[in-house]
């Protein structure tokens, strides 16, 4: 099982979701049969670490994204992945528009994992540091909902 999160430029949501969903993964016991990344659809920050807010946010809570690098959207990651999670509409609207026909994968918005469907994940990136803090409640809440759906789907494999 592969999970894909995106966001714009790679270097606050997405990589905020890829480590809290690593440290869920673990906790679940799933650590080993989910393979997690992130990306953004544009280029601007490619191969940057995540903003330092970003990590110092995640970091309060025990989970470290200083060693993630910023990468952008490609089209075999359409391929790759059995979902591809879009943190806000516009991020969903660039996914499908670039997804291919013959692509299986689940495409759609990562809060619809936490209930709270049609919602994006706030960007943090012109806020202050709340803004990192309630981008991280959501991606938390999320993350559970997610661990939910694959390991029902895991257990049908």
């Amino acid at each position: 099982m592969r999970v894909l999160f995106v966001c714009l430029g790679n270097i606050c949501r997405s990589p905020t979701a890829e480590g809290v969903f690593r440290r869920e993964l673990d906790a679940a016991g799933l650590t080993g049969r989910v393979e997690v990344d992130s990306c953004g659809v544009g280029p601007w920050h490619v191969g940057k670490a995540p903003d330092p807010r970003a990590c110092a946010a995640a970091r309060r809570r025990g989970i470290e994204l200083s060693d993630l690098s910023a990468r952008q959207l490609c089209a075999e990651d359409f391929q790759r992945f059995d979902y591809l999670l879009a943190m806000d509409h516009d991020n969903l609207a660039a996914l499908k528009r670039l997804r291919p026909s013959d692509c299986r994968a689940h495409v759609g918005l990562f809060l619809d994992f936490a209930g709270k469907e049609n919602r994006p994940v706030p960007d943090p990136y012109y806020g202050g540091e709340q803004g990192f803090e309630e981008v991280l409640d959501l991606i938390e809440e999320a993350s559970r909902g997610l661990i939910e759906d694959i390991g029902r789907r895991l257990e049908v494999l």
